[in-house]
């Protein structure tokens, strides 16, 4: 079974984007039982990123081995055995929404309810809109500073452009997964199907 969402806003996804191919082969490093921090320093070791500085290559696999590890064990067979260029992408986002909180409410609360009343444009300032309700009630959130919260818009955007969730124009587009991962996602959390505009509509 996949990991229990966190309750608390970890907001540490301020840098690179969705990271695909580095994703898988972390993924692929990683030995079943082992500890997540020990996958990371093997993945170090064999340099699974092309960052060049070490602190910039362990912060980002610390990152990956974050969302990686709220996937299930087939879940994470099927990334790296069966899934197609486009079911990674869906899988990577999962993932992502799973690990943090404000981004599984962004796609909830702004990109489904936007896509479902046929508002498939998404300004900037809809992340904006979210964060700062957010941030009335939640301390952490308040005491981001402004620069903060738009290296985390900027990230978030490039995140979802990565994971096809919007295109390069900053428009909503459905989702595509097969029908061996969509029953997965059925069978392991058929609510999680509105992660993905246009899937919960006939999933969930």
């Amino acid at each position: 079974m996949s990991k229990v969402h966190h309750n608390k806003y970890r907001m540490s996804f301020s840098t690179g984007g969705l990271f695909i191919n580095e994703s898988v082969a972390v993924a692929r490093l990683h030995i079943e039982g082992e500890p997540w921090e020990q996958t990371v320093l093997r993945a170090m070791d064999q340099g699974a990123t092309l960052l060049p500085k070490a602190a910039s290559n362990r912060r980002t696999l610390r990152e990956i081995a974050n969302r990686l590890q709220t996937l299930s064990t087939e879940e994470r067979n099927f990334l790296l055995d069966e899934a197609d260029r486009t079911d990674q992408q869906a899988l990577l986002w999962l993932s992502t929404c799973r690990a943090y909180r404000f981004v599984r409410e962004f796609a909830l609360e702004v990109i489904r309810e936007r896509h479902l009343s046929y508002q498939v444009d998404l300004p900037l300032e809809s992340f904006d809109i979210l964060f700062e309700a957010k941030a009335e009630w939640d301390e952490d959130l308040a005491k981001l500073s402004t620069s903060t919260r738009k290296k985390l818009r900027q990230v978030m955007f490039r995140i979802m452009r990565d994971a096809g969730v919007i295109t390069s124009a900053n428009r909503i587009q459905s989702a595509i997964l097969s029908p061996r991962l969509k029953t997965m996602l059925e069978v392991e959390n058929p609510a999680e199907l509105a992660l993905f505009p246009g899937i919960a509509m006939d999933g969930a």
